[in-house]
């Protein structure tokens, strides 16, 4: 029996549904609106928060601060499209003593000041530590730029310094341009006079960015990633995420498990059954090359076109075998069904 070992995980985040407001282009779990609920169940909630108690590390700043590579962090899909449970899972952690615990929202519920006012206090005062607000052109097409500024000013006023706007770059961007509404993609690029995407931040072409930013990306032959490390590490400890199905997934790798987070202690002590999952005995032994000479197997064809990144490359390959076999590694089955 061949058996990978699990590094012992120290950060990351906790999906609370896939269920989103929005379907945006670059969403590396291609949440939507089109997802079932799903939302995870109070003892699960407090199953993987307990699991995760002891292990989450805070951040250097102390456990009342927030950093993006430390602590634990609520996402989705949009949390704040179920606010109930998000305060309730808040609880729990602050329960738990679990530290710099924060929160990322697209901020599409900021209709206005006395209610964003309310959530945020709510949420601070259940132990919620700060909040993560994210800023680019794929929001925008979803969310008017003015309710983005309203959280950012009022979180800025409940959680002080803890407050991260990702990324800050195109906020100061859509404030210069004076965008307050929501605005198209295609827009923005005639506003900015074609602009790089990934100009002045980092955007990871995987997920659906890897299906959906085709036309503003250069594409590459396959063996063009082979000797191309994954970035950033496919296993690692920090910044990994768990799902309300249950999956831990390694680090922002949408559709792929590693196993159930109910067997995290195992994992961590005695390691992936390798022989019992193929597409990962391939991408930790072979990485992406191997999981291609296995694809072939299966009758899988080079695309002609080419590939945007090596994570475009593993997408196509698991989007594929998804499509011919159950691999239990290949989890959930609905995200590769919502890529568009």
């Amino acid at each position: 029996m061949t058996r990978a070992k699990i590094p012992q995980p120290i950060s990351g985040g906790l999906l609370l549904s896939y269920k989103c407001s929005a379907e945006c282009r670059h969403c590396m779990y291609a949440c939507s609106p089109k997802w079932k609920g799903d939302w995870i169940t109070r003892e699960d909630l407090e199953e993987i928060l307990s699991r995760l108690a002891g292990r989450i590390r805070p951040s250097p700043w102390g456990d009342q601060a927030i950093s993006l590579n430390y602590g634990l962090h609520f996402t989705g899909g949009e949390p704040f499209l179920n606010f109930a449970l998000l305060v309730e899972a808040v609880e729990m952690a602050e329960q738990l003593k679990i530290p710099s615990t924060f929160v990322e929202t697209n901020c599409f519920w900021c209709s206005g000041d006395e209610m964003t006012r309310e959530r945020l206090e709510l949420l601070k005062a259940a132990g919620l530590k700060g909040i993560l607000i994210s800023v680019n052109p794929f929001y925008a097409e979803y969310v008017p730029f003015e309710r983005t500024e309203r959280c950012i000013r009022i979180s800025q006023e409940v959680f002080g310094r803890n407050v991260v706007v990702y990324q800050l770059a195109y906020y100061d961007r859509f404030k210069q341009l004076g965008i307050k509404e929501r605005m198209p993609l295609e827009d923005y690029l005639e506003l900015t006079s074609g602009e790089r995407l990934t100009e002045q931040v980092e955007l990871f072409l995987m997920g659906r960015a890897a299906r959906q930013l085709r036309g503003f990306y250069p594409s590459y032959p396959a063996h063009t990633f082979f000797d191309e490390p994954c970035r950033p590490p496919f296993l690692r400890n920090w910044h990994n995420h768990f799902d309300n199905y249950g999956n831990f997934m390694p680090g922002y790798c949408g559709g792929i498990s590693l196993g159930h987070w109910k067997n995290l202690d195992a994992l961590v002590k005695e390691g992936i059954d390798l022989d019992e999952h193929p597409v990962l005995r391939f991408l930790i032994a072979e990485d992406v090359q191997g999981l291609l000479h296995f694809a072939n197997d299966f009758g899988y064809q080079e695309s002609q076109k080419g590939y945007l990144s090596k994570c475009h490359l593993c997408l196509d390959l698991r989007s594929y075998l998804v499509s011919k076999e159950d691999f239990e590694e290949l989890s959930p089955k609905e995200f590769y069904a919502h890529l568009g």
